[in-house]
């Protein structure tokens, strides 16, 4: 059964290549999302998959690219909606 995973990273996560980092590990693990800047600096995820592979990718999350510095990733996990059918960078 999938869930919803809804997180926020903090940290150097801007201009790092960070979304291009965890939008390629969600594909990478056949989770289907968005993941976006945010105003106020930080980083927001939306995945939907199953637990166990929600969980992995919450700790690539924390490792981040190879030029981000990741502070802290704060998570929440909801119930899968199945509006995603794929694993993008959202430029809302």
């Amino acid at each position: 059964m999938n869930e919803r995973l809804k997180a926020t990273v903090s940290g150097r996560v801007q201009g790092v290549m960070y979304r291009d980092f965890a939008q390629r590990k969600g594909s990478g693990l056949s989770l289907v999302g968005y993941v976006r800047n945010r105003t106020d600096g930080m980083v927001e995820v939306i995945a939907e998959g199953p637990r166990e592979r929600l969980e992995l990718y919450i700790e690539r999350l924390k490792k981040g690219s190879l030029f981000s510095k990741v502070e802290d990733v704060r998570p929440t996990f909801l119930p899968a909606t199945g509006e995603f059918v794929d694993f993008v960078i959202s430029y809302e």
